[in-house]
């Protein structure tokens, strides 16, 4: 059946059957990777994939259900299932079907061009990556490389006269080389993603160098004795850091008890030296978008502000509870899922200061560089981190010898509070439906268990 009609039957049918409002949130995409061992193909996959969520209100309770074929059975299916769900639910928040904004930003989030590059050109770039990587050293034993596209789609159509619609597209290469000297082997990573794929071919050689370089420091790497250390957190560390305990932003999980700043608004939770952005305006970003899950529309907030926390990230059901306006972070982990709460583009806005210039007002201490064990020495409610680390020394103002076998442990509190200063070299981490970055942090002081 065509898309428009089985929306219109759908609703049709849902309104008899008693529901009152009612919404249906398509989202689909195309997908290609290609990764390369030893100048050979060694994974490819091409897909494409879509679906259909509906969501109704009935008595008051929202039900949900999803379907990836557009036919009458599938109607009654939907109807049914939505319906057994919303008998289902026993909690008495208000949901909310949006009837939507007058005016939604324009933003850039689709790029012909990319969409028109060729699976050759992708698997050539792939095979350049790898070319490059082997090339920096004689020490690269082997190199696995790949290059992934991804586009997507959404639309957010209802029964209050709401009819929105974006895609998104975005690009990303890496590679990941093993070298060995002597016995000991080693292995390291670089990423980039750009919607421009001729600009992310000029980085091959950039990623082909950062990655043997992380690969090489690392082949002799030692530990450091145990104490307290300054500590620069270098952006990619930061950047893993921030999206652990992104949670403790998220409206729901305060008003359920799982955050520490539910009613904190208005505090300082961190140094003066902290922005934290959330900006789901930011061009060729697959996080960005004119309008939220719910069909709201989107602004950039600071979330924190010179270390004030000024807004938790809300939807319609939460910002309802709290008597405050949504931020449009209302999210679906896909078609199927029900609502809730997500950052966009979310980073620590940048200082001046460069990582070298950190350095050399640290002096003595510890560039954490890369962070172990998060999904299980973290706690996203207390805070409270113990985590396996590696990165450098920092000795007479200068990064000097790799170090590894090293736990570092705190409290991402009380981090927040402890930032001396925030670098300038901003970096966003993997393409994806939340985007999290940060600079280079300065730390005063964190506990390292060491040798």
């Amino acid at each position: 059946m065509e898309k428009n009609a089985f929306i219109k039957l759908l609703f049709k049918r849902a309104k008899k059957a008693g529901f009152t409002d009612c919404e249906v949130y398509i989202s689909g995409g195309d997908e290609f990777q290609v990764e390369i061992l030893n100048g050979e193909i060694l994974r490819y996959t091409s897909a494409a994939s879509e679906g259909l969520g509906f969501r109704g209100l009935l008595n008051g309770k929202m039900g949900v259900s999803s379907t990836e074929v557009y036919d009458e059975e599938s109607i009654d299916q939907l109807i049914e299932n939505a319906k057994e769900a919303a008998e289902l639910i026993e909690n008495e928040d208000q949901q909310f079907i949006y009837e939507g904004d007058k005016e939604y930003p324009n933003v850039k989030l689709y790029s012909e061009e990319l969409a028109g590059v060729s699976a050759a050109d992708k698997i050539a770039l792939a095979k350049e990556i790898e070319k490059s990587t082997y090339a920096q050293d004689g020490r690269v034993k082997q190199v696995q490389s790949a290059v992934i596209s991804m586009s997507g789609n959404c639309r957010i159509v209802n029964t209050k006269g709401l009819d929105v619609s974006y895609k998104n597209n975005i690009a990303a290469a890496y590679a990941e080389p093993i070298v060995s000297e002597d016995g000991p082997s080693s292995s390291g990573m670089s990423l980039r993603s750009e919607q421009d794929f001729a600009k992310l071919s000029t980085l091959k050689d950039e990623i082909a160098a950062e990655s043997t370089k992380e690969a090489l420091d690392f082949l002799h790497a030692s530990s450091v004795p145990s104490g307290e250390y300054p500590i620069l957190l270098r952006y990619d560390a930061a950047s893993s850091m921030l999206r652990t305990f992104s949670g403790i932003f998220n409206a729901e999980n305060a008003q359920k008890g799982l955050s520490l700043l539910k009613g904190r608004e208005g505090e300082s939770i961190a140094a003066s030296c902290v922005t934290i952005i959330d900006d789901p305006l930011r061009d060729g970003s697959m996080a960005s978008a004119p309008f939220d899950d719910e069909g709201v529309a989107t602004y950039t907030k600071n979330v924190v502000e010179n270390g004030v926390l000024k807004t938790l990230l809300h939807n319609l059901k939460t910002a309802n509870k709290q008597g405050v306006k949504s931020t449009g972070n209302a999210k679906r982990r896909g078609y199927s899922a029900s609502v809730g709460i997500a950052p966009s583009n979310f980073f620590i806005q940048k200082g001046e200061h460069s990582l070298e210039e950190l350095a050399a007002a640290v002096s003595e201490g510890l560039l954490i560089t890369d962070l172990q064990g998060l999904h299980v020495g973290a706690n996203g409610i207390s805070g409270d981190f113990s985590l396996g680390a590696k990165g450098y020394r920092i000795e007479g103002g200068k990064v000097t010898t790799p170090v590894e076998q090293i736990t570092i442990a705190g409290n991402f509190f009380g981090l927040l509070k402890d930032i001396v200063e925030v670098g300038s070299d901003l970096r966003l981490d993997m393409p994806g439906g939340t985007v999290v970055g940060s600079p280079t942090l300065w730390i005063k002081s964190m506990s390292v268990a060491g040798k």
